[in-house]
Formats: C-alpha cells, structure tokens, sequence
C-alpha cells in the first residue's frame, strides 16, 4: 500500500459515522414518531433533542473529508496536465448526478405514497417537471426552488465545489504555463485566497448558504490537509491550517467549521501516521454512504407514515424509529449494489473526457 492510502481507513470511519448521523439526525428533526418515541422515556427525548441539534454536524465532516479526497484525486497543487477542467467537473457531475437521478424517482414516489397515510411538513407538494429539471441540474437552492428530499442540497454544493476546486487549479496552470513551478505556487495561494475570504466573511453571512463560497473554508481545510500530508514539510502545513482554523473559530465560533478542521487534521495525521488510522471495519458503511445519503429521506418518508397511519402508539414509534434506520441502511446496500455500481459499469464505454474515473 502505498503512503496516499494509510489515511483511507480513517476516512471510511468518519464517511460511515457521518452518514448514521445524518439518517438519525433527520429522524429526529422530521418525523411525528420520533416525538412519539422520545415521550417513553427521559433519556431518549434528551437524545432526540441532541440529534436533532448537533447531527446536522457531521455534514462538516463531509465537507473535509470531500476536500481531502478531491486534492487526493487531482495531481499535487495543480490539474493533471491531460485533463480540461470542464472534463473533470463533467465526471464530478456524472458521477454524482447518475445515482442522485434514481434517488430523486424513489423520492417522489415515496412523497406520493406517504401523502395517502399522514399529512406531515416533511412532505412537500407534488413537483412539477421544472422542479425536477431544476433538481436535475443540481440548480433547485439556487432557483429558490423546494427541495424533493433532505440533503439533496449537499449533493448541489459538493458539485459547486468541486468545480470550484477545479476552476482554481486550472487558473494556476494558466499562470505557471512559461514558469513550471508557477502553479506549484499560485494553487495553493488561490485555494488559500477564497477560504480565507470564505471563514472570514461568506460563511459569517448565511445569505451564502446556497453557494460554495459559504461552505469553502471548510472543504479548503481538507485539501489544504491532503496537500500538507504530502509536502516536505507536513508538521508545518497542518499547523498552519490549525492555526488558520483556530483564528477564524476566535473570530466567530462555529460547531460546524469546528467539526470540519479537526477532521482535516485528523486525516493529514493519519496520513503520516499509519497506526492513526487503523483498520478498515467501516469499509462498508463507507461504500454505502452516498447511497445511504440519497435513498434513506424516502425510506423514512415511508416507514414513518406508515406507523403513523396503522401503529401511532408511542412504544410502536420507537420501532418505527428503529426499522426505519435499519431499513435506510439495507436500502442503501441495494443501491449501491443494484444503481451505483451497475451505472459505474457504464462509464468506461462512454468518450474517454466523460469516462469517470474511480478516483473522482
């Protein structure tokens, strides 16, 4: 295995626990049966109110880890010299948008039966073909439009990112085109540029949240960590981001931008420490995290309006509460095994600048 690798299993770990944290997090916060279950007892209300609270959370934890393997794919500090920056955020968008499609078929048709069973805010109205079209193009926050399914917003800002990445690498190849060390030092400056300007000012003003420039400081502190993890210096580069991300937490305290930076430096660690990160038991988990992120909002959807309509007892809710977890879980292996990896299959038939590859 070579040095790229050791981090890889810390990543499965925190991709496979932030994953259950979303799933319990919008249990919690969406569903009647969840308030159904909490009155059982004291200690679950106070930990449905925790979930419901501090889940959201592990969202950072994906912007950091979305970094530290989006840096990890493209070549050190710059683009791969063969590669157009529209190819690569065209296979960032197909290999995001080819699963995210079937997901969003699933919600709909969740949304429509679980409209039979219960009336809920967590359902929202039937769509129309321009809400779908807008969802489609991973435009539906920036259009104002209603979201189909939880967390389909990460998806759009995941995309923006990477483009975003993408562009800024390219402008440091552009300006290192007669100086071959010039994008060695222009993409770390530019990538350092915006997440300054993002901790400081956009990610302070929630007028940004439909945008990447209010989650970049967050996803920078992952590249940022892939990219001290293979310097010379390494122990220098997490330090500076430590210290960066430590100034911008004095300036404003977010748990959210907390999360992300000591994740990022918890995976450059790991990186120059094999033994940080241990063995790989969340492999699996972690294979099925997207997947899990796309399908278990309709999943949910469902179960919960079906206790709601044949079983609304509060100690019924509690297992609603827990099938509808497990049930998120078995349905994300099966689309991940049935969707994903048969749409995956698809990609080496397709022009080689819209083949994806598995790095990305």
């Amino acid at each position: 295995m070579s040095q790229e690798r050791y981090g890889i299993p810390l990543v499965d770990a925190i991709k496979a626990v932030a994953a259950q944290l979303i799933v319990l997090h919008h249990l919690a916060w969406y569903w009647p049966m969840g308030d159904g279950a909490a009155g059982l007892a004291p200690w679950l209300a106070r930990g449905q109110a925790w979930l419901a609270e501090h889940g959201r959370y592990a969202v950072a934890a994906f912007l950091a880890v979305g970094g530290y393997l989006a840096a990890a794919a493209l070549a050190p500090r710059g683009l791969p010299p063969d590669k157009s920056p529209l190819c690569l955020i065209g296979q960032r968008y197909a290999r995001l948008a080819a699963p995210y499609a079937v997901a969003l078929l699933l919600a709909i048709l969740g949304a429509a039966l679980a409209r039979q069973w219960m009336e809920h805010e967590s359902i929202g109205a039937a769509p129309d073909i321009w809400r779908v079209l807008a969802h489609l193009l991973l435009l539906h926050d920036l259009l104002g439009y209603e979201a189909l399914s939880a967390g389909v917003w990460y998806v759009a800002i995941d995309f923006q990112l990477f483009a975003l990445l993408v562009l800024l690498l390219w402008a440091a190849r552009l300006s290192g085109r007669h100086r071959p060390a010039g994008a060695d030092f222009f993409a770390p400056l530019l990538v350092a540029a915006l997440a300054l300007a993002s901790l400081f000012h956009f990610n302070r003003d929630a007028a940004w949240d439909d945008t990447a420039l209010y989650f970049f400081g967050a996803y920078a502190l992952g590249v940022g960590s892939c990219w001290a993890a293979r310097s010379a210096m390494p122990y220098r580069g997490l330090l500076a981001i430590a210290l960066v991300g430590g100034i911008a937490l004095t300036a404003d305290f977010r748990p959210r931008l907390a999360v992300a930076l000591g994740v990022a430096l918890a995976i450059g660690l790991a990186q120059l420490h094999p033994r940080l990160s241990g063995r790989r038991p969340l492999a699996g988990l972690s294979r099925t995290s997207y997947a899990l992120f796309l399908v278990h909002f309709p999943v949910c959807l469902v179960v919960s309006a079906a206790m709601q309509r044949f079983a609304p007892e509060p100690a019924r809710s509690l297992a609603g509460l827990l099938l509808a977890w497990g049930a998120s879980n078995v349905a994300a292996v099966l689309f991940h095994r049935h969707v994903e990896r048969r749409l995956a299959r698809w990609r080496p038939s397709l022009p080689p600048c819209l083949a994806i590859r598995q790095a990305c």
